[in-house]
């Protein structure tokens, strides 16, 4: 799915271990442009956030500098934007995770107006997917689109990504998210699995975390293309 697909942009995987006992959760950002291929993934104290890789080349900081992971309480936040922020804060105040996303669309990056793609991890395993993106390209309309995986089946998960094809403008992803394989032992192997399969030229960052439903333990495997 990845290999044949040379700049997907960003995207979100959710799932369950080939065991059934650990919940997978994986985010990957790329670039095309010097500016958005200058970024690394790096640990906050409660997920991870994109940084500048070298300072001195950051030209615009806005819709590439961010918190992609967050957790809140029991839940895992991933997403493609500043959503994450708004996702925590909406549930830190009794509020779901739609509810949150109806307060938001897709970027305002004329003209590809990139869709903004979100997943909530919960402590059961269970798993939420979203896409704000516009109509076909049209700002005049957002369309919101929600998926909800009730009971993850051992060794499967779900993939979302920002763009259907490496196109100017970028068209939008289409259709529900990907049935994908989760049958990688750990987040290590997993986490070079996925990074083999990026586009050499166009992949940046990617983060995987194995999490162990029973204690809540964590697995997690950052990679950088600047190291």
């Amino acid at each position: 799915m990845l290999r044949g697909h040379a700049y997907p942009g960003r995207g979100i995987l959710l799932g369950r271990s080939a065991d059934g006992r650990k919940a997978v959760a994986a985010y990957f950002i790329m670039g095309r442009s010097e500016n958005s291929r200058n970024r690394i993934f790096e640990k906050t104290e409660d997920g991870i956030r994109t940084r500048a890789f070298d300072e001195s080349k950051m030209t615009d900081p806005s819709l590439i500098i961010y918190h992609p992971v967050r957790r809140t309480g029991s839940c895992l936040i991933v997403t493609n934007g500043d959503q994450t922020d708004t996702i925590r804060d909406q549930m830190a105040a009794g509020k779901c995770y739609a509810h949150a996303l109806r307060t938001r669309c897709f970027e305002p990056d004329p003209p590809n107006y990139t869709p903004r793609i979100s997943g909530v991890l919960l402590s059961d395993g269970s798993y939420k997917l979203s896409i704000l993106k516009s109509a076909d390209g049209d700002p005049s309309c957002n369309h919101r689109f929600f998926y909800e995986y009730d009971a993850p089946i051992a060794g499967q998960g779900h993939f979302i990504h920002t763009y259907q094809e490496n196109l100017d403008p970028l068209p939008s992803f289409e259709g529900e998210p990907r049935l994908v394989a989760c049958d990688a032992p750990d987040a290590k192997a997993f986490a070079d699995l996925l990074w083999a399969s990026l586009n050499d030229d166009n992949k940046v960052s990617l983060y995987v975390n194995y999490v162990d439903l029973a204690s809540g333990e964590e697995d997690i495997v950052i990679i950088n293309k600047h190291a």
